[in-house]
């Protein structure tokens, strides 16, 4: 699973300095534009208001912690000072494409890799690959949350492991499905804390609402052999029961688990099988 982190005919901030050994650069902010600066306030506000009854309280929480704000594309430094004190993560900005093992060795160390870049006006409502708003909004507020930030890590170490056993595969659909497209269940209904989602106009409405797509109770073996979509939404989200149940879920030893589920079959993405536990949409807000 290569970090797509950017590409370059996609930047108005193109970095001077050649990246260093571990792929990371200075972010430049004293470089973005006023209307860099004000894509991100129109993505921004656009969210908050989708996000309200829709998004977990700790994604939430996150934001208001790290002072993440409608007033432009936030510094990363000033972000990594409440950050690290938090958890002890920090962001590091990267350019390109990163290497498997770059992007593992970075979440082991608790570093968040993130763009520089900010999505043009023709991509406010989609973008192919991850951008400022998508890994700043999306990912960082979470890293604020201690249990997050351990799976995150715990994550890191694994995907290191699974690259010597030539499982990326299985390892690369759990992050799929719960960093990027994860839902929780809490006392007033699902709400989402997956990053791909709460970054996204038209699915932080469709992964909660619309009756097309199952919602499955977490199982990690299931998540592991189940396919995803990369240029629609989703088929099927998994749904967590809280934040321990994540992390509790990384702390065994997967070899084993992949050799398991490497003598058993795929499960297409829209594949319902006998012993999920489906849970119903929310109602229209």
């Amino acid at each position: 699973m290569q970090r797509m982190a950017g590409v370059e005919a996609s930047l108005d901030v193109t970095p001077t300095a050649e990246p260093r050994a571990d792929y990371t650069i200075e972010q430049q902010w004293e470089r973005y534009t006023a209307a860099e600066h004000g894509r991100w306030r129109t993505l921004f506000a656009r969210q908050a208001a989708l996000l309200k009854g829709r998004a977990t309280a700790e994604f939430l929480a996150g934001l208001t912690k790290l002072g993440v704000a409608a007033d432009g594309i936030p510094d990363f430094r000033r972000l990594n000072d409440v950050l690290d004190p938090a958890t002890g993560w920090r962001i590091v900005a990267v350019p390109g494409l990163v290497p498997d093992e770059v992007f593992f060795e970075h979440l082991a160390n608790r570093r968040f890799v993130a763009t520089c870049f900010i999505r043009s006006p023709e991509q406010m409502d989609y973008i192919a690959e991850p951008d400022v708003f998508h890994d700043i909004y999306g990912h960082v507020p979470m890293l604020v949350h201690p249990v997050f930030a351990d799976y995150m890590q715990a994550y890191g170490k694994g995907g290191l492991k699974a690259l010597g056993l030539g499982s990326l595969t299985q390892l690369a659909r759990l992050y799929w499905y719960t960093v990027e497209f994860g839902l929780i269940r809490g006392p007033d209904g699902l709400r989402i804390y997956g990053s791909g989602i709460v970054s996204s106009k038209t699915e932080s409405i469709y992964c909660l609402e619309d009756p097309k797509p199952k919602r499955v109770s977490f199982d990690l073996k299931r998540i592991m052999r189940t396919e995803y979509q990369i240029d629609r939404f989703q088929d099927t989200y998994f749904v967590i029961d809280n934040f321990e149940q994540l992390f509790e879920a990384t702390r065994p030893d997967f070899t084993p688990i992949y050799r398991e589920l490497a003598a058993l079959p795929d499960i297409a993405s829209d594949q319902l099988l006998p012993n999920d536990r489906l849970l119903a949409a929310n109602p229209p807000a």
